[in-house]
């Protein structure tokens, strides 16, 4: 794949404005201030292709870049928690929309997760919902160079408890900064696009929800942590 190809392709405010494609899609998810954008443009060997938003959470469309034969999907950042409950609506319409629309070639998602902190209560709402309606995914740990080596190895082993199914999953350790990963996810890209699959993990057991909720009430509170975007992702939900 010559990802020095890449355009932007276009910008949608509404999830019934995406128009049906045959082209495989690579989807970014993840929290405002996760380093999305910034992860695209070094994916994509681009400075700007990716606009990092001056107002976190405020940038509520769905964009597409165009890469050879696939589209990078670059989905609204979630959870920021200056943002009114309309806001929080769109952002529900256009993720849940295009997440659920099984008729779309989705070929993966990559979940991004700062890698210093805990997840996310909305963080972990879209891997249990990734998990349940059976949706290719990665996690994608950000931020990796603000870490020393061995406070990586700590929250590497922490994930362990606190992501559900952590041992099925992908995973891969990013920096925008130097350029850790990179490789590893055109790889990944390249790779899918030429046949190879990534097998979800196995469906949760119980309520998975209470599971989060019991999860959080014991944490201390992240100052910068974003807020709740309000729950809109609903297991099983997918449409074929």
């Amino acid at each position: 794949m010559n990802y020095n190809k890449a355009e932007f392709y276009t910008s949608f405010g509404k999830f019934s404005q995406i128009p049906k494609s045959d082209r495989l899609e690579f989807a970014f998810s993840g929290r405002s201030n996760v380093g999305k954008s910034s992860l695209i443009n070094k994916l994509l060997n681009r400075k700007n292709l990716a606009r990092v938003s001056s107002m976190p959470g405020k940038t509520v469309t769905i964009n597409f870049f165009s890469v050879e034969n696939i589209y990078i999907v670059d989905l609204p950042g979630y959870g920021y928690a200056s943002v009114s409950k309309s806001e929080k609506r769109q952002w529900g319409s256009l993720i849940g929309g295009y997440l659920d629309d099984g008729s779309r070639q989705l070929a993966l998602v990559f979940q991004l997760v700062d890698m210093r902190h805990p997840p996310s209560k909305d963080d972990l709402m879209m891997i249990n919902y990734l998990i349940d309606a059976e949706i290719p995914f990665i996690i994608v740990f950000t931020k990796a160079d603000k870490l020393k080596p061995n406070a990586r190895k700590a929250r590497m082993e922490a994930f362990k408890t606190e992501i559900p199914c952590f041992e099925d999953i992908t995973c891969v350790e990013f920096s925008a900064i130097t350029g850790e990963g990179v490789d590893e996810l055109r790889a990944i890209i390249d790779d899918i696009s030429e046949g190879a699959e990534i097998t979800p993990p196995e469906k949760l057991e119980g309520d998975t929800e209470d599971e989060e909720e019991e999860y959080y009430d014991d944490k201390e509170d992240i100052s910068d942590e974003p807020k709740s975007f309000g729950g809109f992702l609903t297991p099983n939900r997918r449409k074929n």
